[in-house]
Parts: structure tokens; sequence; C-alpha cells
């Protein structure tokens, strides 16, 4: 079984495979655990820049933090990729770097659209528990076919946002996707689909850790490799809700 996620991969638990017997071995109930401190780390900056933007109203007084936030988030997770051993510090300053970065964005969000923070986190919460109940179900498993289709709509994804990144140093824009229209909204709502259906994946690839008994700072990276996966689905979340609220205007 393999992850369309590039944290969570069955690589990452056969590289650490060599480490089984020398002390003890991830379960699934630690790295839920872990994930519920990231959860903690992640809300708990969210909140500061959110506060510190609503207190003046001002861009300017949460500009740094963004940038400090989504640069250092991007560098620990690289860290955090390449130095799996050290996740149990790397993935908490991850989270808090990124609380920082998602607090300052929604912040702005809810300025332009009242309300649509706390409506895309509790659709992403909500998401993440329907489909962890779907999974549990067995309703949903990531079987060998259903996990190369998302990795190659994962893949799609992360290739249409790359080609629009670099044509927008060039000022030029992809027409319809990003958009408020009906185009724009279908894209949303599939890309929005595939974050959901990683979860599924991440879910298979912690389990597939417990059972090959992964050493235990496997429980922080496996929790680590979840965060990135709901932090993606909760940006994904506000841009499709921006999208429908512009096309209501």
């Amino acid at each position: 079984m393999k992850s369309s996620n590039p944290v969570l991969t069955e690589q990452t638990y056969a590289g650490s495979a060599v480490h089984v017997g020398y002390g003890p071995a991830m379960t699934v109930s630690g790295a839920v655990n872990k994930a519920g401190i990231l959860m903690l780390c992640v809300l708990a900056t969210a909140a500061f820049t959110w506060n510190q933007f609503f207190a003046t109203r001002d861009l300017s007084a949460i500009g740094g933090y963004t940038v400090i936030g989504a640069f250092g988030g991007f560098i620990a997770a690289m860290v955090t990729v390449f130095k799996k051993e050290w996740a149990g510090i790397t993935a908490p300053i991850y989270a808090l770097l990124e609380g920082l970065f998602l607090g300052a964005l929604s912040a702005t969000m809810e300025l332009r659209f009242p309300g649509i923070a706390i409506e895309a986190v509790a659709l992403t919460f909500g998401t993440c528990l329907v489909m962890l109940m779907v999974y549990r179900a067995g309703i949903i498993r990531p079987t060998e076919r259903f996990t190369l289709g998302i990795v190659a709509a994962t893949g799609g994804i992360a290739l249409v946002y790359f080609l629009s990144m670099i044509l927008g140093f060039f000022h030029i824009q992809v027409p319809g996707i990003f958009g408020g229209g009906p185009i724009g909204i279908l894209f949303s709502l599939a890309v929005v689909t595939i974050a959901a259906l990683n979860l599924i994946l991440d879910f298979g690839m912690i389990e597939e850790g417990a059972r090959r008994g992964a050493p235990k700072y496997m429980e922080w990276y496996s929790a680590f490799g979840l965060m990135v996966t709901l932090v993606w689905l909760y940006l994904e979340m506000i841009r499709l809700l921006a999208k429908l609220r512009s096309d209501r205007r």
C-alpha cells in the first residue's frame, strides 16, 4: 500500500523497520494522542495571531507572523521528513509555526467573510471524523487500485498548483479554476474530496506502521503526516467557502 501523502509512504515504515526490537514500538493510540498534541499546538498559535489581528484589524500587525509561519513551517516540515527520528521535536515546532500562518490567514478571511473560519474548522474536523468512521467500518479501504487513483489525482492537483504559481510570476492566471464561478467551485469541490480521501490512506499507513512494529518516534512522525493532510484539507475548505460566498455577492 502506498500513500499519496509524501510524508507517509510505505517506505517510511520500511526504512524504520531496522530499529524494531531496540526499544518500544509505535501504536495507533500513541500516534492519535500525539496528533491531538499537535492539533493543540496549531490552535494555540492560530489563536494568538487571530487575536493579534482583531485587536488592531491591521494586516501589518500579523505580516511577520504570516511569513514566519509559512516559511518556518515549510522548513520544519522538510527537516522532519528527512530526519524522522527528530519528529518529537520538529513536529511540534511545525505545528506551532503552521498555526501562526493559519491563524493569520483565517483572520483575514474572517474579516472579508464573517463566520467563514469556524465553518471551515467544523467542516475539516467533521470530514476527518466521517473519514475515520468510514475507514473503521471498512466501507472504504486503501486498496491498491484506490490508492493509485488518489495518488494520481493528488499529483495532478500539485502539478496544477505548481504551474499556476510559476505562471503567476509572469502575471498569467489559469482561467476559471481559481475564480468564484461554477468551474472554480467544482474544482475546489474536487480538491476537497481528494484531500479528504487522502485521510483514508493516512489512517491505513498509521495502522501499517503499528503492525510492523515501527519505533516509538514514528508516532510523532505519523501524527505529523496526518497533520499535513489536515492542514491541506482546512486550506481547501476555506478556499471553497470563500468561492461560494463570493458567488453569492
